[in-house]
């Protein structure tokens, strides 16, 4: 009788675990995930990751891949996508949408379809307006993504990056749950 007890506790617990995997790994696949920052390309809205300085904490990210299964992305949407020449995610700032035409001066102006864009997102004015000099056609799922450090980061402005289109964004920086002192909901528009 104890052995039989034993086998259905055991058989319990094993179906128990089994079906906590499975949430997770759904939770993961398909709601959220764990992302940290590295560079400096957000700041001053996020801060990552310093090779070169160990004691420096890059924030810790958690993404929303739910949300953009029901709503497309918007401006000013803090969005992951992987770097297409690397196994690294990058995590950048909407600025144009589908169908916008994108063109930044050499004075730092970014104008949406000839309109200066009003935001306060950006750290100091842009130096290198890069392939946006000219104007930049959107397609109908194409994104133009900024860092908010505009004169360190890597995106839309260099062909390397270019435009984002909708199928390659991971999902939407949600919430900061490192460092405790930076805890909260991110600020997107």
């Amino acid at each position: 009788m104890k052995k039989n007890g034993f086998l259905k506790e055991v058989l319990g617990t094993s179906l128990y675990l089994l079906c906590v995997l499975i949430v997770v790994y759904l939770a993961i696949q398909f709601v959220g995930q764990r992302t940290v920052v590295k560079g400096s390309s957000m700041e001053p809205t996020l801060y990552g990751l310093d090779d070169g300085n160990p004691d420096k904490v890059g924030d810790n990210l958690i993404v929303d891949k739910f949300t953009y299964r029901f709503s497309d992305p918007k401006r000013f949407d803090i969005i992951v996508f992987p770097y297409q020449y690397s196994e690294e995610y990058y995590i950048k700032r909407i600025i144009g949408l589908p169908g916008e035409i994108v063109q930044i001066d050499m004075e730092g102006n970014i104008y949406i379809n000839g309109e200066v864009l009003r935001e306060g997102y950006g750290k100091e004015i842009i130096k290198n307006p890069g392939m946006a000099i000219e104007p930049i056609q959107l397609g109908e799922d194409e994104y133009f993504v900024l860092g908010d450090n505009r004169n360190n980061s890597q995106d839309s402005r260099f062909p390397d990056v270019g435009n984002i289109h909708k199928s390659e964004i991971v999902g939407r920086a949600w919430i900061r749950i490192w460092p405790l002192n930076r805890f909260g909901v991110l600020k997107h528009q």
